[in-house]
């Protein structure tokens, strides 16, 4: 769409369908005739070939791309048709609005491909070692610096994939191969070697095929989030991370960049394309000091004018937008810059069309996102953020690169409630840039008492996938329970919230009084209805049967003697959570005859509840007086060998990622060493099958499927290969794992009334459609007590946890005699 509301199309043109477009009336015709008289003219096509970057840089986007279209017929008679879309192709929008577009695609590459992250000792050993490996024709060469390398530790996602690194490498060049056949890609991959060692580049060069290769590119490509963890207000910053220069130049662009860096005395993080010629630099500043920010603008600009120098791209495919249009002038020179002015007016004469980008830019330094000597304000939480350096920087992470707007279709988790609803104020993104606004500006001593974020930190299901998947590690759930907090402590709880906080509570009063009373009541409609009606259940959701026996008084009666056919010295302490223990007793008792039957003693004690239910719904004062006595509780008992194992995923992993930032600085240690020898089942099994010390025969060689649906904060926080790997335990079970995202209950979020149809839109994207395809006999395996009510209600088919799987795949005399 044009800026007058007409529609047209941009497309390839012939040479009759060109003069046509010339002789056209309106405003289309005058796009036309305007690019025709400025490309026609020579002096003007002649500095356009001096003064825009070398046509050899493929990664160049620098102001309209009117020397694209000067490589064009008529323009040039060799060139392809001309092509006005190539135009629209990086004008951000300031010259139309893109309705439909059809892409050209590349050819399917060779399939027999591996990756070669060569070990380098530095940045500046990268740049001569790309210039050898590019003679060998690669299909991508990629560059990873010691910054970014650093920045994975903390981040569970990338800490997985960075297994293939071996020391402490200055930088990664990672050299892929796309090959015909499996001798082409060795004689690549040797040479590549003998030619780098030759010249005395690289230590280690690992090969790494199919899962490798995405963990070496996945790592790559969360390289810009990863830089948002290095703590504090100097951030690595976008203002020069676009530049491209020719590839054979870049080795001395790179030095002449250190030159100023170091010079003006900043440190830098150098990453990407390296075999395109166009290295992401990105300074480490603090927006937040007008020293700072008087550094900002001079890097640019000294930059900038090194780029000119070597005819390369100041915006290689980023753009200029606000950051780098002011320097279009210098990249372009001054007539060329006037004449792209006159091409914008051409286009969009009201200036309509996103203005203010590409030309006519304000100063690079202006309406930043901080103020000039903003300070950044002290909150007091409930949880401890100092790893951080508080609240309001966890939220400051957050540097808007989206990975959270990610489709179903693309995998992961993270976000559910974007997934299904595909708006913008429901990611992940959306709540940490309202949290930093209104901790940052608002008035109230309480900062958190705002209808705004209550209502965006709604549909936060608390997943914790951002707590992986965000590369930056913005951890939403956690940030929304002190939010929640703290709006109580203006607002009041609710009595729902406070009803489902309190579930161990109710659930104990409710099952000391009858199992089967209860579940009889919730069999009647009406008495079912009031209740729901009452707590602000949806109607439609059924409520979870209470254990006819609860798992405490199964333990009571039957572990002494299963514990006594057990052989060795070897213990667990098992953790009896509220869910397992009056819901999900058969679970619980399935996982203690697992454990027996492998020949480890389960040892139990009373304990509290986990505080889950309270985490989640925001009482965490509450919640941390829980954490505290477990902490105190458990801490001089469970070690190494005597590891504390649960059952329910989220209950157990408490103690890994909540507790020990609730507890207090007094029990922090204690929190961490116990968090350190804390095991959901499935982990500790495949902890015990890595030593060694699982006997495999104890099951039977029957065959099965097992298809695996994951919970969500096991996924976020421990992954499923343990899982995997347990299921795996019987020598003849496939295991699949599914990437189903999140199933959409989420604890108490999908009872609840206005959200069990986001619930069920959730559970409509990937899973319930996965139930519903699972072959005739497959075995269907959710960890999650959530997670397997959802699956119930969404698809009628009942979903078993490990321990029952696994259970079922013991032989009975393992069972009957322990060992």
């Amino acid at each position: 769409m044009l800026s007058d509301g007409s529609i047209t199309v941009f497309g390839p043109l012939t040479e009759d369908a060109y003069a046509g477009k010339l002789r056209q009336p309106g405003l289309e015709g005058d796009l036309y005739r305007y690019i025709d008289g400025w490309l026609r003219d020579p002096e003007s096509s002649a500095l356009i070939r001096k003064e825009f970057p070398r046509k050899e840089i493929r990664r160049r986007n620098t102001g309209y791309a009117v020397d694209v279209l000067m490589g064009m017929q008529p323009f040039d008679p060799e060139g392809e048709p001309f092509n006005m879309a190539k135009l629209l192709c990086g004008s951000e929008g300031t010259l139309a609005i893109t309705l439909e577009a059809k892409l050209n695609l590349v050819p399917v590459l060779p399939p027999v491909q591996a990756v070669v992250p060569v070990h380098l000792n530095s940045v500046d050993e990268a740049m001569l070692a790309n210039l050898i490996a590019l003679r060998l024709g690669p299909t991508a060469v990629e560059l990873i610096d010691r910054n970014i390398l650093r920045c994975t530790a903390d981040n569970p996602e990338q800490s997985r994939n960075r297994s293939f690194v071996q020391g402490d490498p200055g930088a990664l060049l990672a050299v892929e191969f796309c090959c015909a056949d499996e001798d082409e890609l060795k004689n690549k991959v040797k040479a590549l070697e003998e030619a780098l060692r030759k010249e005395g580049f690289g230590y280690a060069f690992p090969t790494l095929r199919g899962p490798g290769m995405k963990a070496v590119w996945d790592l790559r490509q969360a390289g810009l989030g990863l830089l948002s963890n290095m703590p504090g207000d100097p951030k690595p910053v976008a203002c020069i991370e676009d530049t491209c220069v020719h590839v054979t130049d870049q080795p001395a662009y790179i030095a002449g960049v250190r030159e100023i860096l170091d010079r003006l005395g900043l440190d830098c993080v150098f990453y990407a394309h390296i075999g395109d010629g166009e290295i992401h630099l990105r300074p480490v500043l603090d927006l937040k000091s007008g020293r700072d920010r008087q550094l900002f603008r001079q890097v640019t600009a000294e930059v900038a004018a090194l780029v000119k120098r070597f005819r390369g791209s100041l915006s290689g495919e980023h753009g200029d937008g606000r950051v780098r249009g002011e320097w279009l002038r210098l990249m372009v020179g001054g007539e060329i810059y006037e004449r792209l002015v006159h091409l914008k007016r051409v286009w969009d004469p009201q200036g309509l069309l996103n203005p203010g980008k590409i030309v006519e830019v304000p100063p690079m330094d202006t309406d930043l996102r901080y103020e000039n000597g903003q300070e950044t304000r002290s909150i007091d939480t409930v949880f401890d953020f100092s790893s951080t350096q508080g609240l309001l920087r966890m939220a400051e992470k957050c540097n808007g690169t989206a990975v959270c707007r990610k489709s179903h279709l693309m995998g992961g988790t993270m976000c559910p409630s974007y997934m299904a609803t595909r708006d913008e104020s429901n990611t992940t993104r959306a709540r940490a840039n309202q949290l930093r606004e209104w901790l940052t500006r608002s008035d109230k001593a309480n900062p958190f008492d705002q209808e705004e974020l209550k209502a965006v930190m709604d549909l936060c299901l608390s997943c914790k996938a951002c707590r992986s998947e965000c590369p930056s590690n913005v951890d939403m759930a956690r940030m929304k329970a002190e939010f929640l907090q703290h709006y109580y402590d203006a607002n009041g709880v609710p009595f729902r919230a406070w009803v489902f906080a309190h579930y161990a509570r109710i659930q104990s009063l409710l099952g000391s009084i009858s199992p089967s009373l209860v579940n009889g009541m919730w069999r009647v409609r009406w008495i079912a209805g009031c209740v729901k009606r009452i707590i602000g259940i949806d109607s439609r959701r059924s409520i979870p049967a209470l254990a006819r026996r609860p798992l405490r008084r199964l333990i009571a009666s039957g572990l002494s003697g299963l514990n006594q056919r057990t052989s060795g010295d070897r213990e667990i302490w098992l953790f009896v959570d509220e869910f397992t223990q009056w819901q999900d007793a058969q679970v619980g008792w399935a996982a203690i005859e697992v454990l027996t039957a492998l020949d480890y003693r389960v040892k139990v004690m009373p304990h509290p509840e986990s505080a889950r239910a309270m985490i989640s719904k925001g009482l965490l004062r509450k919640a941390r007086a829980v954490a505290r006595k477990q902490v105190s509780l458990w801490a001089d008992r469970v070690s190494g060998e005597s590891p504390l194992v649960g059952i329910e995923p989220s209950a157990i992993l408490g103690f890994r990622d909540e507790f020990p930032d609730l507890v207090g600085d007094d029990l922090r240690q204690a929190a961490l060493g116990l968090a350190s020898h804390s095991y959901t089942f499935e982990g500790f099994l495949a902890r015990e099958l890595d030593a060694g010390r699982i006997d495999r025969s104890r099951f039977k060689d029957e065959k099965a499927t097992v298809v695996v649906h994951g919970h969500c904060q096991q996924k976020a926080l421990e992954g499923t290969a343990a899982m995997a790997k347990a299921l795996s335990l019987p020598p003849g079970y496939q295991v699949k794992m599914l990437s189903t995202g999140c199933c959409g209950m989420a604890g108490s979020f999908g009872y609840e009334k206005e959200h069990y149809d986001l619930s069920m839109r959730i559970g409509e994207l990937v899973l319930f459609p996965e139930v519903r395809r699972m072959p005739e006999g497959a075995i269907l395996c959710a960890a999650g007590t959530s997670c397997r009510h959802q699956v119930l209600d969404g698809t009628g088919r009942i979903a078993l946890h490990p321990a029952e799987i696994l259970r079922d795949a013991l032989r009975e005399e393992s069972i009957s005699h322990g060992s």
